[in-house]
């Protein structure tokens, strides 16, 4: 399991300078962690405009209204003026577009610097886990790569509401050098070993807060919303162990704590957007009602369920939100089939 901050040893790295690439608003959130704790902090923001804002009006309007940002954070749409002498880089982009980005930036990153991935998802193709693709691309070996888990909803952090997350990392000392560097007042770092586990959670938790809200939407409570929870972090756990995951990993931040956290709050966009298909929305519907952005769950739903019936795990609730997204069937009917599956004992 985890390792807290006040028992971690001191790093014998220290990040001092930090790029985020990517302003989106977990992304702008990350950064402005960063830079409440003390670091020297450059975001890389597509839209000049978009960079112009966070560096002269310490603000991001479009992906996090309301929220002032500190003024040792600045930002550029210059990738190469963004990644000079960073310490270490964050990646703080769609998992789908992961890959075509760092294969532009690669050339430009600084050698040894920490390479950090907020991006949660498993690669539509080559289902491959987000450090699988960054040490592809980027030349590096994967157990290198930190990954930021966890109960991560932007808008609470950003307002410095209190929040924990997971640095998992095969390097100990890369997960504790970035720990340090995100240590703040509302925000406590902890870190892990199981990188697969972590990112695993963070993939899955999108699909299961899908079905929640479709349930949701349908007109159902606590009861279907806490079942579906419960039963997507069994299945979690089963293709998580199946690929090496460490069990105990889906009983922490990264795996039940995530999972609560975005199929619970309507601050997530995966399970507001299941909600709207519940109410019988359509998905272009849905993705034109949460800002013009398909949430990360439909896609995931795909690649998960594909990685699943590679791997022989039985996954129902990641099969039954494919069929409602990419195979258009209706979530009442597909729910009554979840209801309406063989009866079992319960297993995790």
């Amino acid at each position: 399991m985890a390792e807290s901050a006040a028992q971690s040893p001191a790093p014998s790295r220290v990040v001092r300078s930090v790029t985020v690439l990517g302003a989106g608003s977990w992304g702008t959130t990350f950064a402005k962690i960063l830079a409440d704790a003390g670091r020297d902090v450059t975001m890389w923001a597509r839209r000049p405009e978009v960079a112009h804002e966070i560096t002269h009006e310490h603000v991001n309007s479009g992906y996090l209204p309301g929220i002032t940002l500190p003024g040792n954070l600045r930002a550029t749409s210059d990738a190469a003026e963004a990644l000079e002498g960073a310490d270490a880089v964050v990646l703080a982009v769609p998992s789908q577009s992961l890959r075509s980005n760092l294969e532009r930036w690669r050339d430009l990153l600084p050698a040894d610097t920490i390479l950090v991935s907020l991006a949660k998802g498993v690669e539509l193709g080559t289902l491959k886990r987000m450090s699988e693709v960054i040490g592809e691309v980027a030349g590096v070996p994967e157990t290198s790569v930190v990954v930021v888990a966890g109960p991560n909803l932007a808008k609470e952090i950003a307002q410095g509401q209190p929040a924990a997350g997971v640095f998992a990392c095969g390097d100990h000392e890369r997960a504790v050098a970035v720990q340090e560097a995100a240590f703040t007042g509302y925000f406590r770092p902890y870190t892990n070993t199981d990188v697969v586990g972590s990112e695993l959670g963070g993939a899955c938790k999108n699909v299961i807060a899908l079905s929640c809200g479709m349930a949701a939407g349908l007109g159902f409570g606590a009861n279907t919303v806490a079942t579906l929870i419960t039963r997507g972090l069994a299945e979690t756990g089963r293709l998580g162990v199946k690929l090496g995951a460490d069990p105990m990993t889906f009983a922490g931040l990264a795996g039940v704590g995530d999972m609560v956290a975005t199929c619970a709050s309507p601050l997530s966009r995966n399970r507001t957007f299941g909600e709207r298909i519940g109410k019988g929305e359509t998905i272009e519907q849905a993705q034109q009602a949460v800002g013009g952005q398909v949430a990360e769950g439909v896609m995931s739903c795909r690649s998960i369920r594909d990685l699943a019936h590679r791997c022989g795990v039985d996954m129902p609730i990641t099969d039954a939100m494919y069929r409602v997204c990419h195979e258009g069937r209706d979530p009442a009917t597909v729910g009554a089939e979840l209801l309406g599956r063989q009866q079992k004992p319960e297993r995790m």
